[in-house]
């Protein structure tokens, strides 16, 4: 039987509401960015929303219903395989995205921004539909589509989710040069994904990015027993004495993720805020549930 860590009620309420409130203006600048400066000047984006532009191109059909449409065979996925966690968020993520391109696209009927300046034009939408997609995975949310898919596999491969995306987003841009009949067009969405994974990896932090702590706490064994459960992490006890005291004391050795670090602190703070703790960057870290060891 899995412990639940005792959090103050109002003090996790007010973290989901942040979470929430940070997804939606993740999705607020995703819109922006697809629907003010990408979707008017014909440049395809990836993942779901590219699949919907290219509909929209071919038929007209309003993109925020293929978005929708197509994400909740995902969100299927992503509740059997990531979890209520994830896919709750996610599920209002993608309800808040197609909300709000709906509202944009009114807000923005008839007004074609830098329409004589493609490239601008990508580079711009794709920045913000990338802080989009960084903000709401920051938050443990997404916009649903290929993220979903980039956070299965990065669950289980330390591989960015930028990276992951990129491959996985080739093949859809590539097939809108069958409905648009233009490579430069073509060409300008590989620069858009390209940018928008760019700008991904760095509002998350480089997702690949390990960090070790070192912590001293009388609560040691509580805090190892929450950090085994989620984020999932094992912990290493350093029996370890203080040198001004000469009080024998436990220490807690522990690997993550750089985009665990916010959850394992949390953990902390709920059980012992007097807690000592140390964080430092790892260059490399090599076994189960990290990087494979490479030897040429």
């Amino acid at each position: 039987m899995k412990t639940i860590v005792n959090v103050p009620s109002r003090q996790n309420t007010m973290r989901e509401l942040r979470d929430y409130l940070m997804i939606a203006v993740g999705m607020v600048l995703y819109g922006i960015g697809w629907t003010v400066f990408l979707l008017p000047n014909d440049i395809t984006t990836g993942g779901v929303p590219g699949i919907a532009s290219i509909v929209y191109f071919a038929t007209g059909f309003p993109v925020q219903y293929t978005y929708f449409a197509i994400n909740f065979m995902l969100l299927l996925l992503a509740l059997r395989i990531l979890g209520w966690k994830f896919s709750v968020k996610t599920i209002f993520a993608v309800f808040t995205l197609t909300f709000f391109l709906s509202i944009i696209q009114k807000l923005t009927e008839g007004v074609v921004l830098l329409h004589d300046q493609p490239f601008m034009a990508c580079v711009i939408g794709a920045s913000f539909c990338g802080s989009g997609i960084g903000i709401a995975f920051s938050n443990n949310g997404s916009t649903g589509g290929t993220d979903i898919i980039a956070a299965i596999i990065n669950k289980y491969r330390d591989i960015t989710l930028g990276r992951v995306m990129l491959i996985c987003d080739l093949i859809i841009i590539s097939s809108s040069y069958f409905v648009l009949k233009d490579w430069e067009k073509v060409v300008y969405g590989y620069v858009t994904l390209y940018i928008c994974s760019f700008v991904l990896d760095q509002v998350v932090n480089s997702a690949r990015q390990s960090v070790q702590f070192f912590i001293i706490s009388d609560k040691y064994a509580e805090i190892a027993k929450h950090i085994q459960v989620y984020p999932h992490r094992g912990a290493t006890v350093i029996n370890a004495s203080g040198f001004y005291t000469g009080k024998e004391i436990k220490m807690l050795f522990i690997l993550a993720k750089k985009r665990e670090s916010t959850i394992i602190f949390r953990l902390i703070k709920d059980i012992d805020p007097n807690a000592f703790v140390s964080q430092s960057a790892v260059i490399g870290v090599y076994g189960e549930g990290f990087d494979k060891i490479k030897v040429k």
